[in-house]
């Protein structure tokens, strides 16, 4: 059992990363973040560098957490989440969401929403504080 956490190197990943440790401590089982990118993007501001995630992965281990990073180039982001989740037989998915116009979610798709309806386990979705 975990809890998956899908990670993006922003503050919207950061409030969903806060609430996923807060989740795992409550329930005493592994955290996954996964912060994945897809495989052809030249540059993704939200894909963390090495450095920041064997940071991140000290920061949650010295806080006395379970945690596997997946960090990984992908095909389609929302597919390695809800397969993350269902590898690691989640109980509970978090991402972060953003807004976006009515026009950017009818033309980019929404990588939260997609995993919303696609997980086999409840998604917790958070925002940053204001």
């Amino acid at each position: 059992m975990s809890i998956v956490v899908a990670y993006s190197a922003d503050r919207y990943g950061e409030a969903a990363l806060t609430h996923a440790a807060e989740q795992a401590r409550k329930e005493r089982t592994r955290l996954v973040v996964v912060n994945a990118t897809l495989g052809n993007k030249l540059v993704d501001d939200r894909f963390a560098h090495d450095a920041d995630i064997t940071a991140l992965q000290e920061r949650l281990a010295a806080e006395g957490l379970e945690v596997v990073v997946r960090h990984d180039l992908v095909d389609d982001v929302a597919d390695a989440v809800v397969a993350a989740a269902d590898e690691e037989r989640a109980t509970l998915i978090v991402v972060g969401i953003r807004h976006r116009s009515p026009v950017g979610k009818l033309l980019l798709g929404s990588v939260a929403q997609r995993i919303i309806l696609e997980a086999h386990c409840p998604v917790l979705a958070v925002k940053p504080a204001a």
